[in-house]
């Protein structure tokens, strides 16, 4: 089910670090949920919609157990609070070693999660 829709990349923008860089869930962990949300379709029965919720409730399971947690700040290390919200203080976050680090790899791993969880039968 590969689609083309302009506005999910505008939808995930706003979970950059931890949802508007505040440290709070990693936006790779949001763009997952919601990678397996359309992926497992409309759940109009209760069985659907059980099976919905043990696939992300495995998908955080597993993340947490290979990345350490699902929180951008205890992943990144960084204050977000901190963070200066200018182009300026942007471009400083992203050319940190933190992106390559921390944030690669955790879309990766929410990437092949998600691929691994879908491919295992219900």
């Amino acid at each position: 089910m590969e689609t083309e829709n302009e506005a999910i990349p505008q939808i995930a923008l706003g979970f950059a670090g931890g949802i508007g860089i505040t440290g709070s869930v990693c936006g790779a962990v949001t763009g997952a949920v919601m990678a397996i949300s359309l992926k497992l379709g409309k759940a109009e029965a209760m069985k659907e919609k059980l099976r919905s919720f043990a696939v992300k409730r495995e998908f955080r399971q597993r993340f947490e157990e290979e990345m350490g947690s699902m929180i951008c700040a205890e992943l990144t290390g960084l204050d977000m609070a901190d963070v200066d919200l200018t182009m300026a203080g942007f471009s400083n976050m992203m050319t940190d070693s933190t992106p390559e680090k921390v944030c690669f790899p955790a879309v990766a791993t929410a990437y092949r999660l998600v691929v691994d969880l879908l491919q295992e039968p219900a």
